[in-house]
């Protein structure tokens, strides 16, 4: 379709609330153009905007929405999760209960979001599955962090698998701990948002938290825990057995992974793959899907993993 032009005037002027939609440099507009692939020019209020008609006018949409928001400065952060619940309008999904964590304004921001924290707060086992950036590990962290102050668990325990594109563990410096860090370094960040730097040390002092590979799961029972296995789509399906079966009395576990991105070595199946095929008619657990358009990422990377999805649409995902 020939691109248009769209001609839109933010009323009523005020220059400081146009600075703070725009950002510095104007990166706020970049993060719109991004977002709904156009392209806009402005002078003082008003601005034109190029590109396919419809995405034009979701885009002049947006600049009025932001701008009714500007009265104070704009975070890209703002502008991207702005994005997304835009996206997202419209969409029919009941809230679900408010989490407690140093993040007050934490709420699924998709109807896909919200539907996993609902799956994880009516399941004791809850399998999340879908691309990078739709929020599985950090909202499966937040309803941990939420059940460990609402005292319905004792600690959380959080592993995923030390297989990352290739590498190996022995070829990495440093002893076992360093060796693991950085593949379990996701996880240690999302505490450390949600709960602060403080409370997360010192409750691995006492042991009420704990990061670990998912080697360390072998032979232990985890009663009245969170357990959460992150980048699942890297175990074995024995593996995926052992983890599950490490469940105990009081405990809750939310598995989450991206079948997208496998590195497992090649003509290996995947745990993650062989478990939602397996236990998809189980009762008590709940599997909850993500899609591109739960991406709370950077626009653009919602546009990649949309692109990636026509792909393996039209052409089947690739063999490892």
């Amino acid at each position: 379709m020939k691109p248009r032009s769209l001609a839109i005037t933010l009323q009523p002027l005020d220059n400081d609330r146009l600075n703070n939609l725009c950002g510095a440099l104007d990166e706020n507009l970049r993060q719109i153009e991004t977002a709904y692939d156009v392209t806009m020019s402005r002078r003082g209020e008003q601005f034109r905007i190029s590109g396919e008609l419809a995405q034009s006018r979701l885009a002049g949409q947006a600049l009025q929405h932001f701008y009714e928001l500007a009265r104070a400065p704009l975070s890209i952060d703002e502008i991207q999760l702005g994005l997304v619940e835009m996206a997202n309008r419209g969409r029919t999904a009941e809230p679900a209960p408010a989490l407690i964590t140093r993040k007050t304004d934490l709420h699924g921001r998709t109807p896909h979001q919200t539907e996993y924290l609902r799956q994880i707060q009516d399941h004791d086992i809850t399998f999340g599955i879908g691309p990078a950036g739709t929020g599985k590990t950090y909202l499966a962290v937040a309803s941990a962090v939420d059940a460990f102050e609402r005292d319905q668990v004792e600690r959380i325990v959080l592993t995923r698998p030390a297989v990352e594109a290739g590498e190996r563990l022995g070829f990495l410096p440093g002893d076992l701990a360093q060796k693991v860090d950085p593949y379990l370094r996701p996880l240690y960040d999302a505490l450390y948002d949600l709960m602060g730097f403080d409370k997360v040390a010192r409750l691995f002092e006492k042991q009420s938290i704990e990061v670990a590979p998912l080697a360390y799961m072998r032979g232990r029972t985890l009663n009245h825990a969170f357990i959460i296995l992150d980048e699942a789509q890297n175990t074995t399906p024995e593996q995926m057995k052992m983890f599950l079966t490490r469940i105990g009395i009081g405990a809750k576990a939310v598995v989450t992974g991206d079948v997208t991105q496998i590195d497992l070595p090649r003509g290996q199946k995947s745990g993650l793959i062989e478990a939602r095929r397996i236990l998809a008619q189980v009762r008590g657990i709940g599997f909850a899907d993500f899609d591109a358009s739960d991406v709370v990422r950077h626009p653009l990377v919602a546009r990649i993993v949309a692109a990636y999805e026509e792909n393996t649409r039209q052409h089947g995902e690739q063999k490892a």
